[in-house]
C-alpha cells in the first residue's frame, strides 16, 4: 500500500532549494496546496503564503501553520533511501526533513482532518541563513493571531522560546609584503584575526549565554604576509540586554585588538533575532501538550538557543509554539526520519486542528 505523506516528501527533498534557491519548491507548494483546495500566493519576498477554508465548523477564529522551504548544504541532487521503515539520503547530501518532513505533514494533516478552524500556512524562504524569510514576510497577509510552526525535531518536546542573537561579520586588511625577504614591510590580517580571537571571550559565559568564532579564512600563498582575513563570529542570550552588551564588548575587543598591530577592521554586527519566550501555559502549548497526548506522547514545554522562524512570530505579536516533526541529524549526511514518527506528528496536528475548532 502507498503512502502518500511519505511519497510527497520523498518527492519534495528531490526539489533542490537551498537558502536563496527556493523558487522551484514554492511552484511546487502552490500546486501542491491547490490540489487540496486552498489558495495560495508569494509575497514579495517569495514567501508562500496559502488559506484553507473552515472544515467542519463555523465562526472560528483562524489558525497559523508554518515551515520553512529551505534547507543547509549540501542539499543539492537528494536521493531519499526507505529502508526499514526510516528514510535516509544515499549519504553525499542531507536529507532535507527539516523543514519538508514539517511541510509534508502539514498538508497530510489538512487533507485528512474531518474538521478544522480556517488555517493559514505560511512558508518562508532563507529561513537557515538568518530567518531572513519570515523577517521579510508580507503580515499584512496573515490575520491569525496564533498558531504552530512545524520546525522541532523531538516530538517529545515544545520549544516555546529562543534567544537573541547576533551575528558579527569581521573584515581585517593588513599590509601584504613577502614573508621571508621582507616580512617587517608587512602587518599580517592573520596575526590581527588570532590576536583578536584570543582575547574573546568564548563559549559558554553563563547559563544562558554563549560567543563563538566559527569561521576564519585568510591568506593565499604560503611565503606571503597575509593582507586579508576574514571570520565570522556569533553571540547569544536568553537575555536581551546581556546579548546586546556581549556583541558591543566584542566588538570593541576586536577592533582594538587589530588595530595594535596596524591592521584595520571593518565589522558588521546584524542582530538576527530578539529573545522571546511566551508561556508554558500558553494556549499554543496546552493545545500541542493535548494533542500529543492523544498520540501517546507527553511532551514538556523548553526553551532553546538555537533559533527558529517562531522567535520572529512571536515578536510580532502571533503567538507560535513550536512542534516536533521527527527528524534526526538535521544539518548532517546522517540527517533521517521515521515513517512512524511522521505519522505521529501528523496524527498530533489532525488533533491541533480539531482542538483549534472547539
Amino acid at each position: 500500500m502507498t503512502d502518500r505523506m511519505v511519497e510527497q516528501f520523498m518527492e519534495m527533498v528531490r526539489i533542490d532549494s537551498e537558502s536563496g534557491k527556493e523558487a522551484a519548491m514554492m511552484r511546487y507548494l502552490q500546486a501542491a496546496v491547490a490540489q487540496i483546495g486552498g489558495k495560495a500566493e508569494l509575497d514579495n519576498y517569495g514567501n508562500l503564503v496559502a488559506k484553507f477554508p473552515a472544515k467542519g465548523c463555523s465562526g472560528k477564529e483562524p489558525v497559523l501553520l508554518s515551515c520553512h522551504a529551505d534547507t543547509v548544504k549540501p542539499g543539492v541532487g537528494i536521493e531519499p533511501v526507505l529502508d526499514d521503515g526510516v528514510i535516509r539520503s544515499q549519504g553525499d547530501t542531507i536529507l532535507g526533513a527539516d523543514d519538508k518532513a514539517g511541510i509534508a505533514e502539514v498538508l497530510e494533516a489538512l487533507r485528512v482532518a474531518l474538521v478544522h478552524p480556517p488555517v493559514e500556512f505560511a512558508v518562508s524562504r532563507q529561513e537557515e541563513t538568518g530567518l531572513h524569510g519570515v523577517k521579510n514576510m508580507d503580515f499584512d497577509k496573515i490575520s491569525a493571531r496564533r498558531g504552530f510552526l512545524m520546525d522541532n525535531d523531538t516530538l517529545e518536546t515544545i520549544v516555546i522560546g529562543g534567544p537573541s542573537y547576533f551575528a558579527i561579520d569581521v573584515e581585517i586588511t593588513g599590509k601584504a609584503a613577502h614573508a621571508g625577504m621582507e616580512p617587517e614591510k608587512g602587518v599580517s590580517a592573520i596575526k590581527a584575526a588570532a590576536l583578536a580571537i584570543a582575547n574573546l571571550d568564548l563559549g559558554r559565559l553563563d547559563h544562558e549565554t554563549t560567543a563563538n568564532v566559527g569561521v576564519i579564512n585568510g591568506g593565499i600563498i604560503r611565503n606571503g604576509v597575509p593582507d586579508k582575513c576574514s571570520m565570522l563570529a556569533e553571540c547569544r542570550s536568553s537575555n536581551h540586554e546581556k546579548a546586546v552588551a556581549l556583541s558591543k564588548k566584542m566588538e570593541q575587543t576586536i577592533r582594538e585588538q587589530v588595530e595594535s598591530v596596524g591592521a584595520k577592521v571593518t565589522i558588521k554586527v546584524d542582530n538576527l533575532c530578539r529573545a522571546v519566550t511566551i508561556s508554558k501555559d500558553a494556549w499554543t502549548v496546552r493545545t500541542a501538550q493535548t494533542a500529543l497526548r492523544e498520540v501517546g506522547i507527553e511532551a514538556r514545554p523548553i526553551f532553546i538557543t538555537g533559533f527558529t522562524d517562531a522567535s520572529i512570530y512571536n515578536n510580532k505579536g502571533i503567538e507560535m509554539a513550536v512542534i516536533g516533526i521527527g527528524a534526526q541529524n538535521e544539518h548532517s549526511t546522517e540527517e533521517c526520519i521515521a515513517v512512524a514518527d511522521m505519522h505521529k506528528a501528523k496524527d498530533a496536528l489532525v488533533h491541533m486542528l480539531r482542538l483549534c475548532a472547539q
